[in-house]
């Protein structure tokens, strides 16, 4: 769907479980609708090649191989391997084996927190280092599996940005709160990005202007568990399976790409009460909630 906003068109789809927008200062509406078409195409692509919610696909059929080893297509490799560095930089607190855990932790503001015995039933299918990959050949071993959505909608954005740049540069994507400005609006003005409160639902913290960078945020405003005056944080620690302690409740990096931006913010709140340290020596930029 497309509409004017003051001197720019506003795209609006739904993707990865997500709204996304891609916002275009161009004054032609048929660039601005190919933009928006272009977008949406590649971020439903994406979704359906790589959602582990989907039957049939990519990440199905390495999660139900029962042992047998898979061979995959170059762009899997690509996200595999970037899965791997990410597991390397993070020593192991970056783990796209870990989505196991959701079947103890559901994070959805109620104070059900699962038992120590629930949570170490679970352990002996985490690990990235209990799996065999060698590009293009992957092989988990039986009961384990891989979920890619904590790098997939990053991923998204600078693939779907590929695609369309070469018909505009005046456009902003967002996906879900994870977005790359490609250029200015019309008329060259920055755009205006709201980062949500954590204290007030709905409400903003703070604005940044963009013009050309993207910017991704973790955080958790929207999962989280409450017991007993306790807050337990969405973002899990696969070497425990536990809650990690002490991170900010949202964290907002800009850099070049947004899987860059959504690599160092995730990064930064594995690191729990350093969260803000780490981010400061990566020389960041970066704007962090308690």
């Amino acid at each position: 769907m497309l509409s004017r906003r003051g001197s720019n068109w506003l795209g609006l789809f739904q993707a990865m479980a997500s709204s996304c927008e891609v916002h275009v200062g161009d004054a032609d509406r048929a660039i601005a609708e190919r933009v928006a078409a272009l977008a949406a195409a590649e971020a439903q692509r994406i979704e359906a090649k790589f959602s582990r919610y989907r039957r049939g696909n990519i990440i199905d059929t390495i999660n139900t191989a029962g042992g047998r080893p898979i061979v995959v297509d170059d762009e899997t490799a690509r996200l595999l391997d970037y899965a791997t560095r990410l597991h390397e930089l993070s020593d192991g607190m970056f783990d796209i084996t870990s989505g196991v855990l959701r079947r103890a932790w559901r994070f959805d503001g109620s104070d059900r927190v699962p038992s120590a015995e629930a949570v170490a039933a679970l352990l002996p299918i985490v690990g990235w280092d209990k799996v065999s990959w060698r590009a293009p050949e992957l092989t988990l071993p039986p009961g384990m599996e891989i979920d890619l959505g904590g790098i997939g909608k990053e991923y998204a954005v600078d693939s779907a940005a590929a695609l369309v740049r070469p018909v505009s540069t005046q456009c902003l994507l967002n996906f879900g709160g994870d977005l790359l400005a490609l250029g200015p609006q019309y008329g060259g003005a920055p755009w205006r990005v709201g980062v949500e409160s954590v204290s007030d639902a709905g409400a903003v913290a703070r604005h940044i202007e963009l013009t050309i960078g993207a910017l991704a945020t973790s955080g958790d405003s929207r999962r989280f568990l409450l017991k007993d005056g306790k807050r337990y944080c969405h973002v899990l620690d696969p070497r425990s399976g536990w809650p990690v302690v002490g991170a900010p409740r949202s964290v907002t990096v800009a850099a070049a790409t947004c899987t860059e931006a959504g690599m160092l913010a995730t990064l930064a709140l594995l690191q729990g009460a350093d969260a803000e340290a780490f981010l400061e020596a990566q020389g960041a930029q970066f704007w962090a909630l308690r």
